[in-house]
């Protein structure tokens, strides 16, 4: 996401933004808005419709909102248009490196749940033969913060490759018909490109990187809400306690609300992480790691400072 397009859009929608502010802040909140994606801890928070159990007996209506990817999500919250929603570790970078107005409330590690596929009968056997391949990914997402750190690992730079920047929907069916050679993708369209579209597991991202997900929040939501915010938490949380223990069921769930089919959320859900927890420490000095690197190769314009935007409850 180029920061002049990042802030073009924020323009447009300031005045609205500015206005849905001030009347948040003079009174009550009356709705909260999610954002959430194809997979995760809010799909299955959404799907046993905890957070309307929470809050709809406070008055409080729960709407939800369906991102393709973490950009777009991080384009609507900073806004105002999203309130609360979950990410991977490379759009909130993008997002405060060109101003946006976003905290991070909570994070969850990722484990097996995202990678680079290349076709099952590809050459491409090594971290080393991606040298001059057209590698699909979305920009700012947390695939591309994969792509980064694979090819550090092998000596190779960014500039070693061809970045064809797609989203998840584009992206498969130009993985399908070779139109790029490798994609570099996360759960559920990780495991359907690996059990739907011809796909072989190049490199997991645990192989060489720790990353985190996160449960991002408007700032203005956060400073003017945290209560409301610390229970979003506390409920999503809760969710994901649960969600460790149930698998099975989750990838039923995973599966009705997003219409993915049961056997690529089984895969799916069965290598996922679902707990979420505090930003602690060293998931800021992780994620710092990211933001640095992203500065040193110019795909942010400015360093920024990762724990400037950790929300702590100030009631806590």
């Amino acid at each position: 996401m180029q920061r002049r397009d990042f802030l073009k859009l924020s323009a447009g929608t300031a005045v609205a933004a500015a206005f849905t502010s001030r009347a948040n802040a003079q009174g009550a909140v009356k709705e909260i808005r999610i954002g959430y994606q194809k997979t995760g801890v809010l799909v299955i928070t959404r799907q046993q419709a905890s957070l309307e159990k929470h809050f709809n007996p406070q008055g409080i209506d729960v709407k939800w909102v369906e991102f393709s990817s973490g950009p777009p999500m991080m384009e609507a919250m900073n806004v105002g248009s999203v309130d609360f929603g979950s990410v991977g570790d490379s759009p909130p970078v993008f997002a405060q490196a060109a101003g946006a107005a976003i905290v991070y409330a909570a994070g969850q590690p990722i484990t097996n749940g995202q990678g680079i596929l290349v076709p099952k009968d590809s050459p491409i056997r090594s971290i080393a033969d991606l040298k001059g391949k057209r590698i699909g990914f979305t920009k700012g997402s947390s695939a591309h913060n994969v792509v980064v750190q694979t090819l550090e690992k092998a000596g190779l730079t960014y500039a070693d490759i061809m970045p064809v920047y797609l989203t998840p929907p584009d992206a498969g069916p130009a993985f399908a018909n070779g139109s790029i050679e490798a994609w570099a993708i996360w759960d559920p369209y990780f495991a359907i490109g690996e059990t739907k579209q011809g796909g072989r597991i190049l490199i997991n991202s645990r192989e060489v990187t720790k990353t985190n997900s996160f449960y991002i929040a408007n700032r203005e939501f956060a400073k003017t809400h945290g209560a409301i915010l610390q229970q979003i938490v506390d409920v999503t949380t809760a969710t994901g306690k649960w969600a460790e223990q149930h698998r099975g069921e989750v990838a039923k769930w995973l599966a009705a609300v997003t219409g993915v089919p049961l056997d690529i959320q089984a895969v799916a859900a069965e290598r996922a992480n679902f707990v979420v927890g505090p930003v602690t420490d060293d998931i800021v000095v992780t994620q710092q790691g990211v933001a640095d690197r992203f500065y040193k190769l110019g795909l942010i314009p400015k360093p920024i400072v990762v724990r400037d935007i950790v929300w702590r409850n100030p009631a806590a």
